[in-house]
């Protein structure tokens, strides 16, 4: 192989890494304005952006995967505050149903159909 074919070899890798990074970018945008559908849409891709990658990364990719990471993490953190948010907002649909409830059975029965019409 000569110097310019791995030259293009290493290049096309290092874009694989710069996908992997862009993507990450993308998932913490999603999740970040509560795109949850969207971002469950994208789960596949990171085994396509991942499979027959080398086992030990290019030297050149380090800071990539790093920033990667460090995404990757913050869109954990902020799916597991979307997570809270929802089961907050379920509770509080839980305790308006009750209340509902309880003043439903305050009121008198009326009959559905007035048969004086």
């Amino acid at each position: 192989m000569s110097s310019s074919e791995l030259h293009a070899d290493a290049e096309s890798l290092l874009h694989r890494y710069e996908a992997i990074h862009a993507h990450a970018e993308l998932e913490l945008e999603l999740a970040g304005r509560g795109e949850i559908e969207r971002l469950s849409e994208l789960s596949g891709r990171w085994e396509e952006l991942t499979e027959n990658l080398p086992s030990q990364p290019p030297l050149a990719a380090a800071a990539l995967l790093q920033r990667a990471r460090m995404i990757h993490e913050r869109t954990r953190i902020e799916l597991e505050r979307l997570r809270g948010v929802v089961l907050e907002e379920m509770g509080d649909i839980k305790r308006a149903r009750r209340a509902a409830g309880g003043y439903a059975g305050q009121l008198t029965r009326r009959p559905r159909l007035d048969r004086s019409a």
